[in-house]
């Protein structure tokens, strides 16, 4: 079974578990991509659009792992 990409839910979730649903799926810390994302945004190459539709598109953590 492969990676899946989720929302992260809880303490681990700073806003939506956009970024934290990232880092799990890259296996990377999640303070990176937070700050990597702030970089793009401020910069004019992301629109906080994007994030948002993310976070509707992805599913939770326990809507792609059942029990946890």
């Amino acid at each position: 079974m492969g990676k899946k990409l989720y929302r992260t839910e809880g303490a681990e979730a700073k806003l939506f578990g956009v970024c934290g649903g990232l880092a799990d799926y890259f296996n990377i810390d999640p303070t990176i991509i937070r700050v990597a994302l702030v970089l793009v945004v401020w910069f004019g190459g992301l629109s906080l659009w994007v994030y948002l539709l993310a976070a509707l598109i992805i599913p939770r953590k326990s809507e792609v792992y059942p029990g946890y």
